[in-house]
């Protein structure tokens, strides 16, 4: 099994076994559906999606079998994965990312070791021997992504990469 952490359970809601997921995935329209299979805490317990719905900032979940608080209340703080092989994702995931190499025309930088969510947009660590740089995930910074390759290019702009 090929695990994409998604998020955490924060919290319950109500007595009847709904939980409160917090989750910057983007991919949540793919994955927050009735029926798909979520992994959750570092035993991977396997649980289905019963219903869900979005309320505030929290992703709202029942699962198939669990209709009372009692029975969630033992996954509260644990985080929650999916199953890569399980799902469609019709893009590129941050994990599909980490350690490709990054350059600048022809020019090596480092290579992605690991990818911050700032809440807006993902940013990429940057290491090489030298130094760490941190790149926006966003199109005015990122040319173009070769997962064949295994290439990131970066447009490079003053003080965008640590160079000291």
């Amino acid at each position: 099994m090929n695990y994409i952490y998604i998020g955490d359970i924060v919290n319950t809601h109500g007595i009847k076994g709904e939980v409160k997921i917090i989750s910057h995935f983007k991919y949540k329209s793919n994955v927050f559906i009735k029926g798909t299979s979520l992994y959750v805490g570092r035993g991977y317990h396997k649980l289905i999606i019963n219903s869900y719905r979005h309320h505030k900032i929290f992703d709202m979940v029942t699962f198939v079998g669990i209709d009372d608080i009692n029975d969630v209340l033992k996954y509260k703080g644990e985080p929650v994965y999916i199953d890569k092989n399980e799902i469609t994702i019709d893009g590129i995931l941050n994990e599909d990312l980490i350690s490709m190499d990054v350059y600048s025309d022809d020019s090596f930088i480092g290579k992605v070791t690991d990818i911050l969510n700032n809440g807006i947009y993902d940013i990429l660590v940057i290491e090489n021997e030298r130094s760490k740089s941190l790149v926006p995930n966003i199109g005015e910074f990122i040319k173009n992504i070769d997962l064949d390759n295994n290439r990131i290019q970066i447009n490079m702009i003053e003080g965008l990469i640590n160079e000291n």
